[in-house]
């Protein structure tokens, strides 16, 4: 039997990246989408408790049929593992973003966030982010390099318990693979101040992606991606800053008496 993979994404179903993903992973095994009905870009790992979730079914450009939902990226790999998906699957991948999930901005990412959901519950995970412009529709060139990462982690995922790998795939060609940690910021943050038709003030959250790679974080994904590099890093949820436990065991002492 081969095996089930199950493909999401943040950017919505009728994403290009999306498209070029399940195309590429039907190679790898029996690819199942659930996806947004729209983008959701910048969730993270967002829930939606307020109202019922829906499922219904839709098809892609080249006219696959995949199932779409309501719900946020980490709704929709939730309700395929909890009943949804014909199987419990062996493979979860989410993608293809437009544009990279790297750094300190990973926190942000829905699409590293279905990832995480996977990697929560035991499966092999895998997030595929692409610097591309919005101008461009060649999402194949990453979804070859998801390809070959998904092909190894699924004959290799026991050496990765409850991690994910999170892969981002520079403008034009890789020069090749770095297996990264996370860096730091490659996006500024600006604020853009005006005023709207009515008159009332309005404010726009922006920034710009750096163009050069950090001279001191060269074993960053940011320094990879910036350098050329395609980068692969393992994350997990695990955000405990273990080397800080030890000094704040003292605070126990000098915490106030119980009543």
């Amino acid at each position: 039997m081969k095996p089930l993979i199950l493909l999401t994404n943040d950017d919505g179903y009728l994403s290009p990246g999306l498209l070029a993903l399940r195309a590429a992973m039907a190679d790898v095994g029996e690819a199942w989408v659930l996806a947004p009905d729209r983008n959701w870009s910048a969730a993270s790992r967002t829930r939606v408790f307020h109202k019922p979730l829906r499922v219904s079914t839709a098809r892609l450009a080249d006219g696959t049929v995949v199932h779409v939902s309501n719900g946020s990226p980490s709704d929709c790999v939730l309700l395929a593992l909890l009943g949804l998906a014909p199987r419990r699957p062996d493979l979860i991948v989410a993608g293809i973003n437009q544009g990279l999930n790297v750094g300190r901005d990973v926190t942000y990412s829905g699409t590293v966030a279905a990832a995480m959901e996977g990697a929560s519950a035991g499966i092999p995970a895998l997030a595929v982010s692409a610097d591309i412009a919005e101008d461009q529709a060649d999402y194949e060139l990453a979804a070859t390099w998801a390809t070959q990462v998904a092909q190894r982690l699924l004959t290799e995922h026991a050496r990765f318990p409850s991690v994910l790998l999170n892969l981002n795939v520079p403008r034009g060609h890789p020069r090749g693979l770095k297996v990264t940690r996370l860096g730091g910021k490659i996006w500024s943050e600006d604020l853009v101040q005006g005023k709207d038709p009515r008159g009332r003030d309005f404010y726009w959250l922006t920034g710009e992606m750096a163009t050069h790679p950090p001279h001191n974080e060269q074993d960053t994904d940011v320094w990879a991606v910036l350098s050329g590099y395609a980068s692969l890093t393992p994350l997990h949820l695990d955000l405990t800053a273990y080397e800080r436990i030890q000094d704040l065991r003292k605070w126990e002492s000098e915490a106030p008496p119980a009543s």
